[in-house]
């Protein structure tokens, strides 16, 4: 399996985050890309730097006012007087101000709430390149699963938190459904996206909610409990050509290897009956039960054999990195999971 990575994905190394009132280190940290690249050297995988992301397939997913604040917000926060380190949202637009004619600021200030959908992405001098290179990765990705082949993408920072046009849960840009979109335009007919981070890809789901050829599948915790909160649970089907193309499978917390795997089997139910012909798995490892904010209880073996029953379903596939931030189990989890996906 090719794996595709680039050191620039490194440069982004965000420090605020807010969690229970406190402000707290962040989780998604380097680290968790050295220890993910340092499992695919383990494994002897053939590791590549993607091509730079095509703008054609940006604009595919994000639009341009979007994709011009997260080129340029690092060095316009950065101009202000008295601002700290990073651009960190402090308002955000409620549905009554978008419904009453809202529209996004001059200041950065403002616009960083615009284009937010929460407080934990925060913009530093390295993070436009990082989210950019981890994209290509992405994109490259799919270009294999569109050639009939699998591969890798070491994606960070992740993506599946990002809507079309606001950033939120250290998310960005949205890997998955850039691949996903990559696939239908190099002419696959359906594509599924299968996430098992143990978070709602809400920002998949955003981007795909009213769309008949990509079938979205996500496997998490309660959003009751859980971020994204207030998306993520069964009911919340599609709606107009995409009505009955997204499937939530919530789970409550503490589900451990079996229940979990149930889910994910009633995922690759629905992908075999949407007749996909090409699949993007958003591969998160915080469903483990070593994760510092544990919803899931998820053990190696439960990985493994996710992996294998993924493979099982035969379709070309680019799997793409989203969370996992127990930095010291991350390599054994990877090399389980691709163990057992290669068969």
């Amino acid at each position: 399996m090719k794996v595709f990575w680039d050191p620039v994905q490194l440069h982004h190394t965000p420090r605020f985050f807010l969690q229970r009132g406190q402000v707290r280190a962040n989780f998604e940290i380097p680290a968790r890309a050295e220890a993910l690249l340092q499992a695919c050297r383990g494994l002897r995988l053939d590791i590549a730097q993607p091509p730079p992301a095509d703008p054609e397939a940006l604009l595919a997913v994000h639009p341009s006012a979007y994709l011009d604040y997260l080129r340029s917000a690092a060095a316009e926060w950065a101009a202000l007087s008295d601002a700290g380190p990073e651009a960190v949202a402090n308002t955000l637009p409620s549905p009554e101000m978008l419904a009453s004619g809202a529209r996004p600021p001059a200041s950065i200030a403002g616009r960083v709430g615009w284009f937010s959908n929460d407080s934990s992405c925060p913009i530093g001098p390295g993070t436009w390149e990082s989210a950019i290179a981890a994209s290509a990765g992405a994109l490259a990705a799919a270009d294999e699963a569109a050639a009939g082949g699998h591969a890798y993408a070491l994606a960070r920072p992740p993506g599946h938190h990002a809507y079309a046009a606001r950033a939120g849960g250290h998310c960005y840009l949205n890997n998955a459904a850039l691949a996903a979109e990559r696939l239908r335009r190099k002419g696959v007919p359906k594509v599924a996206i299968l996430d098992i981070d143990s978070h709602h890809g809400n920002g998949t789901q955003g981007i795909f909610w009213e769309r008949a050829d990509v079938l979205f599948v996500s496997v998490h915790g309660d959003p009751n409990r859980y971020y994204p909160w207030f998306v993520g649970h069964a009911g919340e089907r599609g709606a107009g050509p995409g009505l009955g193309c997204t499937l939530n499978l919530p789970l409550a917390f503490g589900t451990a290897d079996e229940g979990w795997l149930a889910a994910i089997g009633a995922g690759l139910a629905a992908i075999r009956d949407f007749g996909a012909e090409a699949l993007v798995v958003s591969l998160g490892f915080d469903a483990s039960k070593d994760e510092p904010l544990a919803a899931l209880a998820v053990t190696e073996d439960g990985f493994a054999r996710a992996g294998a029953a993924i493979a099982a379903l035969r379709l070309p596939t680019a799997i793409v990195q989203e969370g996992g931030y127990n930095v010291d189990l991350l390599g054994g989890l990877l090399t389980r999971f691709l163990e057992a996906y290669a068969g």
